[in-house]
């Protein structure tokens, strides 16, 4: 369940700056569902687009159960949340034909649609790319997959667990002396749908020079190929597969976690010049720090236990606020291990702006981890939450499409779209 004090214990988010947006006047059509896809048009909306959210009446997108939810079950969960501010939600029967319409009018003005459906769904209700091509041919057709939409795997469905299994990211992720573990965070959902996202800009950009649209395919199973990092290239140059290091990097020494008196902190010296720094100012200890043995990277992986045993003999024996103050005075990477709440709670993260609270209609006020972008002269949007199942059904209809109210209250009694009813929500300062 959601903590109400907690929420409200947070700032209220506010803009960055004044001017237009990025993308003002680009008009999306979001057919997308979870995170690849969704995430990708929430950052467009983040961006200026309008996007529009179209779901199944009823249920909607099945990420808006994922847990927690406010009063404990129910829609609109965290984590749908934390995947689609900044839209608006009509919820449309794909299957009917007044919902089918009322698609097809809003591609009828939409620069873009975006979808990541399972492979054929979306032609089979009438609405895939070769179907829209030739009635809307300066249209930018977004579509992100598992495994790609042709091909001996295009009709396997797939989440971000399974690709980072079948990718080898997760064989490198833990100790040597047990299995490979998945990234907690969804890397491949949050990845592929920065892909689709820039994507999307390309397309646009290609289009303003020459008015041509374009089918665009963003597919996890290639994205996560390039997740895996250098260690792909490495692998491919030598035949040798990464081997599992902990929180040990195998090309740089020393880096790892080290405990102080009253903490744990993660240090990365990735070059002899950082190492220079870190031995005579950190621990100060010159000697070291200009041994011939180990001026170069060679030299360091080698001597890691060494190295790793005197750092952390000298580290244990003082307060983070000791080293925190010596390593950023040197210059040496280095910060304290926090968990998710503190690190979102930390003085960085308040100074920032990143993390708020926003106005929701039903729920009072929820949190928010804002966008990271920052423009001098075009700033991203104001952040709303996350909308309510259909809660702009009616907006859109009449305000976008022009339907006439009769048209629309028709469509609703017939089941082909839903208006979500929004209750009055008072807010708390």
């Amino acid at each position: 369940m959601f903590s109400s004090a907690h929420i409200e214990s947070l700032p209220v988010q506010t803009g960055r700056g004044t001017g237009p947006a990025p993308l003002q006047g680009v008009l999306i059509a979001d057919f997308t569902h979870y995170i690849a896809g969704a995430y990708a048009s929430m950052m467009l909306a983040d961006l200026g687009a309008t996007v529009i959210k179209i779901e199944p009446p009823g249920k909607g997108d099945d990420f808006r159960y994922y847990p927690p939810h406010a009063d404990g079950f129910g829609q609109d969960g965290a984590a749908y949340l934390w995947a689609n501010r900044n839209k608006l939600s009509c919820a449309v029967d794909l299957k009917h034909p007044q919902g089918k319409q009322w698609v097809l009018d809003l591609l009828a003005q939409a620069d873009v649609l975006i979808e990541n459906y399972s492979t054929g769904v979306m032609d089979k209700l009438g609405l895939g790319y070769e179907a829209l091509q030739p009635v809307r041919p300066n249209l930018v057709y977004c579509s992100v997959s598992a495994y790609g939409r042709q091909g001996s795997q295009a009709h396997r469905s797939g989440f971000d667990s399974v690709i980072q299994g079948e990718s080898g990211f997760a064989s490198q992720n833990g100790y040597a002396d047990r299995p490979g573990v998945r990234a907690a965070s969804p890397v491949m959902d949050i990845a592929t749908a920065m892909m689709a996202s820039n994507a999307v800009l390309a397309a646009l950009l290609h289009r303003s020079h020459t008015g041509q649209g374009q089918y665009v395919e963003v597919a996890m199973c290639d994205v996560a190929a390039g997740m895996t990092g250098y260690a792909a290239m490495q692998t491919l140059c030598t035949g040798l597969e990464p081997m599992r290091h902990g929180n040990v990097s195998p090309d740089t020494s020393p880096t790892g976690v080290f405990s102080c008196a009253d903490g744990e902190f993660f240090l990365h010296c990735g070059n002899t010049a950082i190492f220079q720094r870190l031995f005579e100012q950190v621990v100060q200890r010159p000697d070291i720090a200009f041994d011939p043995a180990y001026q170069h990277s060679a030299g360091r992986r080698q001597g890691r236990e060494h190295l790793t045993n005197v750092l952390q003999t000298l580290f244990q024996a003082q307060p983070w606020s000791l080293w925190q103050q010596r390593l950023a005075s040197a210059g040496v990477p280095a910060g304290l291990i926090q968990t998710v709440g503190a690190a979102l709670h930390s003085p960085l993260m308040m100074e920032r702006g990143m993390v708020g609270r926003l106005a929701h209609p039903t729920l009072g006020w929820v949190p928010n981890v804002a966008s990271p972008w920052r423009f001098a002269e075009s700033p991203v949007v104001q952040a709303v939450a996350a909308p309510l199942l259909g809660q702009h059904t009616r907006q859109v209809s009449l305000d976008v499409l022009a339907w006439p109210s009769e048209r629309l209250n028709a469509a609703l009694e017939q089941g082909a779209l839903q208006a979500g009813v929004i209750p009055e929500c008072v807010h708390k300062e």
